[in-house]
């Protein structure tokens, strides 16, 4: 097989497609260069690292990869590896710890949105408002339905903590690789929820003020994926164990390369140094 590319793997570029009875547009990254993989669906495709892996902020190399793609003094160092973006309850920016301000008042303190998503079942999740919908196509999200939306990151947190005493925030990504999730009626979904943890509601809108929890009224997006045949069987590659991943490429999905000889999360990967072919 000719080389195609060589580079550092970032996060899949996913694209809604023009057309929305089409399937998401994906491109994989590999160092500046971008592949087309609709395209290549039905194809024999092989990438195999070469052992180097490049932090993803600072760019030097390390023995290890933590955090989906950061050296170890970066993830020890950044604000963005820290806790409190898994856990945004949790924020300790008003304490003055946070470990870098100026990427928190940016990142941290912007509308963020609280939705319902349906990936492998019914799911809450978070997101920054500038990254709907990348959001649920990284999660392989065949519905999704926008339902509050919060002045801050924190505040998201706290009612996410909320939605989830009644549905999970989680995604079992072997049930969404199989392809066999049922549609759901997300609005009633939203309803049904509402009318469950209206006093939880009510009283963080007593706590962060009437108008910091703003309910909205969107309709549910719907999703397609570039997927030939889904896999009956989940079995996942490993570059840690395996360093060369190869076989007929049958869909992309969330950040996932679906193969015959199996499944990779790309995303976990993230900065490893791969020659695509």
């Amino acid at each position: 097989m000719s080389l195609t590319a060589q580079g550092c793997l970032s996060k899949m570029a996913a694209a809604l497609p023009a057309n929305p009875d089409e399937s998401v547009v994906y491109h994989l990254r590999a160092g500046e260069q971008r592949i087309l993989l609709n395209e290549r669906i039905g194809d024999r495709l092989s990438l195999a690292w070469s052992g180097a892996i490049a932090c993803t902020h600072c760019g030097r190399a390390t023995k290890k990869s933590f955090a989906q793609g950061y050296c170890y003094p970066c993830f020890k160092r950044l604000a963005q590896c820290d806790t409190c973006i898994m856990k945004p309850e949790t924020c300790h920016y008003h304490q003055g710890t946070c470990r870098e301000p100026e990427w928190g008042e940016k990142h941290c303190f912007q509308p963020h949105i609280v939705y319902l998503a349906n990936s492998s079942g019914l799911k809450v999740g978070i997101t920054r408002k500038t990254q709907m919908p990348t959001r649920w196509l990284d999660q392989g999200a065949i519905q999704a339905l926008p339902i509050l939306e919060v002045d801050t990151r924190q505040q998201s947190g706290l009612v996410e903590m909320l939605f989830k005493e009644r549905v999970a925030d989680r995604t079992n990504w072997r049930t969404m690789l199989k392809g066999e999730v049922a549609l759901l009626d997300l609005a009633a979904e939203r309803d049904r929820l509402f009318a469950e943890l209206a006093d939880g509601l009510a009283q963080l809108r007593e706590m962060h003020g009437a108008d910091a929890i703003r309910t909205l009224h969107d309709q549910p997006l719907y999703f397609n994926y570039p997927v030939d045949t889904f896999p009956s069987k989940v079995v996942s590659h490993n570059f840690d164990k395996k360093p060369q991943v190869e076989g007929v490429l049958q869909g992309v999905k969330g950040q996932y390369l679906m193969f015959d000889t199996g499944v990779i999360n790309l995303r976990k990967f993230t900065g490893y140094e791969v020659l695509v072919s």
